[in-house]
């Protein structure tokens, strides 16, 4: 049973390592957009191949788009506040930056092409457009929701309290 759990996880390492790989350079990517410096791009891009991973090995695992986004933030979310001795103050932007490649941008382009066909259509077939497209709204909702949630939910329990 261990065996095949071992050889399974192994043989994810290399779209695992894909995945990081890109999550990196996405995550890097808005670092520069932030106007983050050189140094806090090397945590932007270390936070995004961190989310990106987590959030496909959730997801290879059986979970959810939002479950395995939500646990992938939050685990972001927490390297980044105990990483604080060398990210500063800027932890909390590092783990936004790093969180911002799980923003599902094709299913928010989906709903958005369903919702302009179905204001440009003539036909009366229009309602299973309009059922695909809020469901893929829900779900770019739902799953921004849930990073949310995983960037705030760390930070809230960790902070430190100062009286």
């Amino acid at each position: 049973m261990i065996d095949a759990a071992v050889a399974a996880v192994l043989a994810m390492l290399p779209y695992l390592g894909h995945q990081a790989l890109f999550g990196a350079i996405a995550a890097a990517g808005f670092g520069v957009l932030f106007n983050f410096g050189g140094r806090a791009l090397i945590w932007c891009a270390v936070a995004g191949a961190l989310a990106l991973a987590v959030r496909t090995f959730g997801q290879q695992c059986g979970g959810s788009l939002e479950a395995a986004s939500f646990l992938a933030a939050a685990v972001t979310s927490c390297a980044a506040i105990l990483s604080r001795r060398w990210l500063g103050v800027a932890c909390h932007a590092i783990a936004l930056a790093g969180c911002i490649p799980m923003v599902p941008g094709a299913f928010f382009g989906q709903a958005l092409l369903g919702f302009m066909w179905v204001a440009g259509a003539s036909t009366d077939h229009t309602v299973p457009a309009i059922v695909g497209s809020v469901q893929a709204f829900v779900r770019v909702i739902s799953t921004v929701g849930a990073i949310g949630a995983g960037l705030t939910i760390p930070a809230y329990l960790l902070r430190s309290r100062q009286f």
